[in-house]
């Protein structure tokens, strides 16, 4: 598959992606552990359908020092062993954050509540940003056609 547009070179999408980029440096500066912030962007890419952001978070946990176990089952994170509790509310809303044509209302108040019970305010507000970026780049890659496969761990860090 080829992409529609260089999203790396095109001087609109690329100044855009760029400005997501730098949207989502507070939350890497949060105190919201960094696998969270992965396995949320992975669950919110599998949804979605990114190949290309499901390829680069899936290798980002790795390079993180996830096991091949806790990275294949993300996509089935109900039915398995492997995630905390809090692991679990951050999935949850993750889900519900990005399908929110889903129900009436979005996210809601029980998952926002299961969430508040393992991350405080910044936390949450952290989770919230990774939701909504993430969704953005989903949404950006899946219509240029970005396709997944030939990411390298930190090959966009800054």
């Amino acid at each position: 598959m080829e992409p529609r547009l260089d999203a790396l070179a095109n001087p609109v999408i690329g100044k855009v992606f760029k400005h997501l980029v730098a949207a989502g440096r507070p939350v890497a500066e949060s105190t919201l552990p960094y696998v969270t912030q992965e396995l949320v962007k992975l669950r919110a890419s599998q949804i979605n359908g990114c190949g290309f952001c499901v390829d680069m978070h899936t290798k980002d946990l790795a390079a993180a020092g996830q096991d091949a176990t806790r990275i294949s089952l993300v996509a089935a994170w109900r039915e398995a062993t492997v995630f905390t509790d809090a692991e679990r509310a951050a999935l949850e809303l993750a889900e519900q954050g990005t399908r929110l044509a889903d129900t009436a209302g979005g996210v809601g108040d029980e998952a926002w509540e299961n969430a508040a019970k393992h991350y405080d305010e910044d936390q949450l507000a952290a989770l919230v940003a990774t939701i909504a970026l993430i969704n953005a780049f989903n949404r950006g890659n899946v219509m240029l056609r970005r396709p997944g496969g030939d990411y390298r761990p930190g090959q966009f860090a800054s």
